[in-house]
């Protein structure tokens, strides 16, 4: 079922300033405690909207600003990498790759440089042992030309410090890689295949990956998106990975992406933060039931498979890192979910 418009805020001129946030006529009483969290934390968040979904509807929306609502995109940096991985396992679930094929399967180059035992599931999982910056982040140009000159300079100039699935280290290197090898793969630019088997499949109107300066498409922060559009990315995966009666993934390819993948490993840099998180593919695991994935700059997508309820918080300018919140949030909205069937 495709996300449906909020309702629009009422406005009250008289309290104009005092009424800095809204509520749709979905919100109830019991969600004070999300609205007493943003509200602490506007100062740092900015213009932000947030959204809570459940059994076909909306049952919470909060903005700061009735100019950024949830149909505004913005930038929602490492939130892709969810994504990305979806893309990938429509070719796995095709039959033209394996999560365990080698790169250099696709992008020969890598063996020349001592990395050629990654594999695609490494690069999904943070697992190559290539190193880049820690964490992921918003890039709004790019210094390279085309997503081919990007990846080449990650088999050149970029040292592997450890062998392949031995640690975990949170960066922009692994799906990056995997945006090439989509490409070699599928024969079109990443960010053409992004639209024809993921964002057109979930209605995800406003959602690109297109870099806006003609520059290489940065598949691990340079999504735009908005709270609806990503709604709808989730709600597919909820629905194991039927949208609107359609099917973008099979039941298998979501079971994979919501599955612990090394889980043992030491973590050398953990990205969002998100404590006693396990990583599955592209995305956080925080228990069985719950996945997320945030960008640490104020992008929060979140849903339970069990309560089937999805949530997202988006910001307009995300800029400063925010990761005491990201938890705070979660469980909050999750308190006024109910409880788990099973």
């Amino acid at each position: 079922m495709s996300y449906k418009d909020l309702q629009t805020c009422r406005r009250f001129s008289l309290f104009s300033l005092s009424l800095l946030f809204c509520l749709s006529l979905h919100a109830q009483s019991n969600f004070d405690a999300v609205d007493q969290l943003l509200k602490q934390n506007q100062k740092t968040l900015g213009n932000f909207v947030c959204l809570a979904w459940k059994d076909g509807k909306a049952v919470y929306q909060k903005q700061s600003n009735p100019d950024f609502t949830a149909k505004a995109q913005a930038p929602i940096g490492a939130a892709g990498n969810w994504m990305t991985a979806a893309l990938v396992m429509t070719f796995v679930d095709e039959g033209k790759l394996s999560l365990d094929d080698k790169v250099t399967k696709y992008i020969p180059m890598f063996a020349k440089y001592s990395k050629g035992y990654i594999t695609i599931r490494n690069c999904l999982t943070h697992t190559s042992g290539v190193r880049g910056e820690a964490g992921v982040r918003i890039e709004m140009k790019s210094k390279f030309e085309s997503t081919e000159d990007m990846v080449n300079s990650y088999a050149s100039k970029h040292d592997i410090v450890t062998n392949p699935g031995t640690e975990f280290f949170y960066s922009e290197i692994g799906p990056n890689i995997v945006a090439r090898v989509l490409e070699v793969v599928g024969k079109k630019p990443f960010d053409r295949l992004m639209m024809e088997r993921i964002i057109r499949p979930c209605k995800m109107r406003a959602t690109t990956f297109t870099s806006d300066d003609g520059g290489a498409i940065n598949a691990s922060g340079g999504a735009k998106s908005t709270a609806n559009d990503y709604l709808n990315f989730m709600i597919m995966l909820m629905n194991k990975g039927e949208f609107e009666g359609k099917r973008v993934l099979s039941e298998k390819a979501v079971e994979e992406i919501g599955t612990a993948q090394f889980a043992s490993l030491p973590v050398k840099s953990t990205g969002p933060g998100l404590s006693g998180a396990k990583f599955g593919l592209g995305s956080f695991i925080m228990d069985n039931n719950t996945f997320a994935c945030p960008d640490g700059y104020g992008v929060v997508p979140f849903f339970d498979k069990c309560r089937k309820f999805a949530a997202i918080l988006i910001v307009e300018k995300p800029e400063e890192e925010k990761k005491p919140l990201l938890q705070s949030l979660m469980s909050l909205i999750g308190e006024q979910m109910g409880s788990c069937a099973n």
